[in-house]
């Protein structure tokens, strides 16, 4: 095809009748020609095209030009193309096509939006649906950890100690520093009002009973939920994306023996122990700041804390730590296999797992209040 620089125009011959000339082409197209001015003529009636002149023709002018012809046939007019080379005729018919596609979208598009009831129908629907593909889950992973109990051999063991030591050993500094200022906090905010009473070696009960009930095992539940939950989501919504999950079922490796259950397992075993080593940290800071504030000594605070806090308030802070393990493990487990599509689709799974694993071992925290205050622990 012959290269023109002849600029591509519309000509107006007589009332019904344009005329289409030069080079329909990305570089032959002046800006006026884009105009909607220009394009949207108002036209009635039967109008012919003579596309004889027209000298070049590529994909940008022909969406241009049929772009010129639709507005003309929404303005009413019925057109007509005469002595359009053949050359031309292919690409022209795609680009209306195209034009037409565009057109009929925001028709099939507009919906009406949802009224609140709708809303609040679809938001329940969608919550129901995931609250059953959980119990599936669970279900699965249930009948996997048997399968491991009826075939010991079958246990991965190394998969289990990599679990202990990223969940467990590798969040002690985190959880001892937010444990020790957590229990510097509980004794300085109590200092001030036991003063008042001459009650300063009461500041043992509360840091105690508060630390070892329930600031301890429920502040290393958070932060191993941030730390570690959001990990386990990452590392399998990022499999899932890359079709590693597909492949390891391809070749005969269940996933949830090889993913799922170390985990479970490695935190089952790592959170009761972050527990007692924050049950520590926490009360050597209310130690450290009942020395500050109310002059009671590190042995006089020992001696009360043997009579103020019992083994049982011990144990039941400890025995809270498995079951925020089981569902942070299998929260972020779970919103990992549901990642689907690109990247971004890991960032958001991870971001509901965090937030599902906080809110559910908040909830769990206070089913627990709630048993142990009418078992009168």
């Amino acid at each position: 095809m012959r290269q023109s620089t002849t600029p591509a125009a519309i000509t107006l011959r007589s009332t019904q009748k344009y005329a289409l000339s030069g080079a329909w082409t990305a570089r032959g197209i002046d800006s006026d020609l884009l105009d909607d001015k220009t394009i949207a003529t108002p036209a009635q009636g039967q109008i012919v095209m003579d596309g004889g002149e027209i000298e070049a023709l590529d994909s940008v002018g022909a969406w241009v030009l049929q772009k010129f012809l639709h507005r003309l046939r929404e303005n009413g007019a019925v057109v007509e193309v005469s002595n359009l080379p053949p050359a031309f005729t292919q690409i022209m018919a795609v680009a209306a096509e195209e034009i037409s596609h565009r057109a009929d979208a925001p028709a099939t598009a507009a919906v009406s939006p949802m009224s609140s009831l709708e809303r609040i129908g679809r938001s329940t629907k969608d919550l129901a649906e995931q609250g059953l593909a959980l119990l599936s889950f669970i279900g699965e992973v249930t009948i996997a950890l048997a399968g491991w109990i009826a075939h010991p051999a079958r246990v991965r063991w190394r998969p289990i100690l990599y679990n202990i030591r990223s969940a467990g050993f590798d969040a002690l500094p985190i959880v001892g520093l937010i444990s020790f200022l957590l229990g510097i906090v509980v004794a300085y905010q109590g200092a001030d009002q036991l003063r008042q009473y001459g009650a300063n070696i009461f500041v043992v009960d509360l840091v105690g009973l508060s630390m070892l009930r329930e600031f301890a095992p429920l502040i290393t539940a958070i932060i191993i939920a941030g730390r570690s939950g959001s990990a386990y989501a990452a590392q399998i919504g990022t499999m899932t994306v890359t079709e590693e999950i597909d492949a390891m079922r391809t070749i005969g490796i269940a996933p949830l023996e090889q993913l799922v259950l170390p985990k479970i397992i490695g935190l089952l075993i790592a959170l009761p122990l972050l527990t007692v080593f924050a049950d520590l940290l926490g009360v050597f800071g209310g130690m450290i700041m009942a020395r500050a504030q109310l002059g009671v000594g590190f042995a006089e605070f020992i001696e009360r804390f043997t009579k103020a806090v019992s083994v049982t308030a011990y144990l039941i802070g400890i025995g809270k730590a498995p079951v925020f393990a089981l569902v942070i493990t299998i929260v972020g487990c779970f919103q990992g296999f549901r990642t689907h599509g690109g990247a971004d689709s890991v960032g958001r799974q991870t971001t509901r797992s965090v937030v599902q694993s906080i809110f559910l071992v908040i909830v769990a925290d206070a089913l627990f209040s709630i048993a142990f205050s009418a078992l009168d622990l």
